[in-house]
C-alpha cells in the first residue's frame, strides 16, 4: 500500500508542495474507511471538514422532497470533495455515499483553515480545484436543463475519454444504474440509449469497456443533443 506522504503528494489540491508542508498536511490526515452503501455525511450535516477519497467511489447526491435522487457527482482516487465546508463553514449543500468500498481521508476544517492561513499556494491549489468544478458543474446543468438523454450520455463518454487520456476507449467505473442518475434519467432509458447507439455503430461495448467508434458522431450528438444529429 502507498505511504500516505506518497498518496497525500498526488492530490491535485497538494501538488507542488514541498515535502515539509506536505508533511504537515500528512499529520491533520484523519484515516477512516467506509464500506459499501455506508453514508460519509448528509445533507445538512455540520461541514466540519473535507475529504479526499484513497481508494474506492464516492457519490454526491440530493434527495428532493417528493423521494427521487440526483446524482451529482462521482469522485474516484485522488479527488477530494466537501471543500465548501472549508471555505463557507456552513453545513454540507449535499450527501456523500460510498458506491464500493472506501477509504478516504478526512481533513478537519479547523487545523486545515490554518494551515492554509500559513500555507498561501495552498489556498490557490484549493481554488484551481473549486474553480475545475464549477465549470464541471455548470457543464452538468446545461446538459440536464437543455439537452435530451442521448447527448448527455455522448458528452459524459467524450469527457471520459479525456479524463482517461484516451481516443477510442472508455472503461466504466460505476453501475449503469449509478451512470443512469448522474445523467438524470432511468436505467431502462439508458440501456435503450447505448443499444441505439450501438446501431448507428457510434460505440462498441464490451462489458464496461466502451469504444467510441465514430468520435465525430459523438461530438455532434453531445452538441445537438438529440439522436438524430447523426442523420444526414
Amino acid at each position: 500500500m502507498k505511504k500516505l506522504l506518497d498518496i497525500i503528494s498526488g492530490v491535485p489540491s497538494f501538488s507542488g508542495l514541498p515535502e515539509g508542508q506536505l508533511e504537515e498536511i500528512k499529520d491533520i490526515a484523519v484515516n477512516r474507511r467506509f464500506n459499501k452503501g455506508e453514508i460519509i455525511f448528509s445533507d445538512g450535516d455540520e461541514g466540519d471538514g473535507f475529504f479526499v477519497v484513497v481508494e474506492g467511489l464516492i457519490k454526491i447526491f440530493k434527495v428532493s422532497l417528493d423521494g427521487k435522487e440526483q446524482t451529482l457527482h462521482i469522485y474516484g482516487p485522488g479527488e477530494p470533495f466537501g471543500q465548501v465546508a472549508v471555505y463557507a463553514g456552513r453545513s454540507y449543500p449535499a450527501s456523500a455515499q460510498a458506491i464500493a468500498k472506501s477509504h478516504v481521508l478526512f481533513f478537519p476544517r479547523a487545523a486545515f483553515v490554518d494551515l492554509i492561513t500559513r500555507i498561501p499556494s495552498l489556498a490557490m491549489n484549493m481554488l484551481a480545484v473549486l474553480s475545475r468544478r464549477l465549470r464541471e458543474f455548470t457543464v452538468q446543468v446545461e446538459n440536464l436543463s437543455l439537452k435530451e438523454v442521448p447527448g448527455r450520455l455522448a458528452a459524459y463518454l467524450l469527457y471520459l475519454a479525456d479524463e482517461e487520456g484516451q481516443e477510442d476507449t472508455v472503461t466504466l467505473s460505476i453501475s449503469k444504474g449509478q451512470l443512469a442518475s448522474l445523467l438524470g434519467t432511468i436505467p431502462e432509458t439508458l440501456s435503450r440509449i447505448f443499444t441505439r447507439m450501438t446501431e448507428l455503430n457510434l460505440i462498441e461495448m464490451d462489458g464496461r469497456i466502451i469504444k467510441l467508434l465514430n468520435r465525430n458522431g459523438l461530438e455532434k450528438l453531445a452538441e445537438l443533443g438529440r439522436m438524430d444529429a447523426n442523420r444526414g
